[in-house]
C-alpha cells in the first residue's frame, strides 16, 4: 500500500506537470546549496526548481499522460517547472549552466512531448514573448499606417483635383458648365445682370424676332 506522503507528492506532481507551460529536467549533481538558490532566485517567478525521486516523477509524469521519460529520469534529477515565458526560463538555465558547468539540461517536456537536451536548447535561442508582442505590434502599427496612407491618399487627391477646378472656374465658368456665356471683359459689371438699366437698354435695341421676320418678308 502507497504511503500517503508519496501519494501526495506524486500528485502534486502531476499537477505541476499538467499545468506548466513546459518541464525542463537538469542534473545538479556536485551543485552547492548556495547555487542552488542562485538558480531558483534567477529564474524569478516564471519558474519553480523543485528537486523530485526519480520513481514518484516517473509516475507522475504518466499519470499526466506523458512517456519516455525514463532515459531522463537517471542520476539526481531536479525539475524546472514554467509557469511563464518558456524562452525567458530556458535562456536562465543555458547561462546559469555555461557559469556552473555542473548543471547539466537533461531534457524537457512541452505541450506533451519529450524533447532531448538539444531541443531545450533551442528554446532558449527563440526570442521572448515580450519581444515577439513587440514585433507584433510593431507590424501591426505599420499595417495601420499603410492603411490610413491608402484611405487619404484619395482624399487629398480630390481635393487637390477640386482646389484646380475652382481656379479653372475663376478664370473660365464654362469649365463647371456655367448658364450663358461670360460677359465681355469690357463690359461693366452691372450689365451681367438681368432687371439692370444696362441690361434693359440692351434688349430694347435688339430688334425682335417678329420684327426680324417682316424684314425678311419683304
Amino acid at each position: 500500500m502507497a504511503r500517503p506522503d508519496k501519494v501526495a507528492a506524486v500528485e502534486e506532481l502531476k499537477e505541476k506537470f499538467t499545468s506548466s507551460n513546459a518541464v525542463v529536467l537538469t542534473e545538479y549533481r556536485g551543485l552547492t546549496v548556495a547555487s542552488l538558490k542562485d538558480l531558483r532566485r534567477s529564474l524569478g517567478e516564471d519558474a519553480t526548481y523543485a528537486v523530485a525521486k526519480n520513481t514518484l516523477t516517473l509516475i507522475a509524469a504518466k499519470d499526466a499522460g506523458i512517456e519516455g521519460l525514463d532515459d531522463q529520469l537517471t542520476g539526481p534529477t531536479a525539475l524546472t517547472f514554467i509557469s511563464g515565458d518558456v524562452a525567458t526560463v530556458a535562456k536562465g538555465l543555458r547561462d546559469f549552466a555555461k557559469a556552473n558547468p555542473l548543471l547539466v539540461i537533461k531534457g524537457g517536456v512541452m505541450d506533451g512531448r519529450v524533447l532531448d537536451a538539444d531541443e531545450v536548447k533551442k528554446l532558449a535561442n527563440l526570442e521572448s514573448r515580450e519581444t515577439l508582442l513587440a514585433k507584433l505590434a510593431g507590424g501591426m502599427q505599420a499595417n495601420l499606417q499603410k492603411a490610413v496612407f491608402l484611405l487619404a491618399a484619395p482624399l487629398s487627391q480630390a481635393a487637390r483635383a477640386l482646389g484646380a477646378l475652382e481656379t479653372a472656374a475663376q478664370a473660365d465658368p464654362s469649365v463647371i458648365g456655367g448658364a450663358g456665356q461670360a460677359a465681355p471683359a469690357d463690359a461693366p459689371a452691372d450689365a451681367q445682370e438681368p432687371g439692370s438699366d444696362a441690361a434693359d437698354t440692351a434688349a430694347a435695341a435688339a430688334p425682335s424676332e417678329d420684327a426680324a421676320g417682316a424684314a425678311e418678308t419683304e
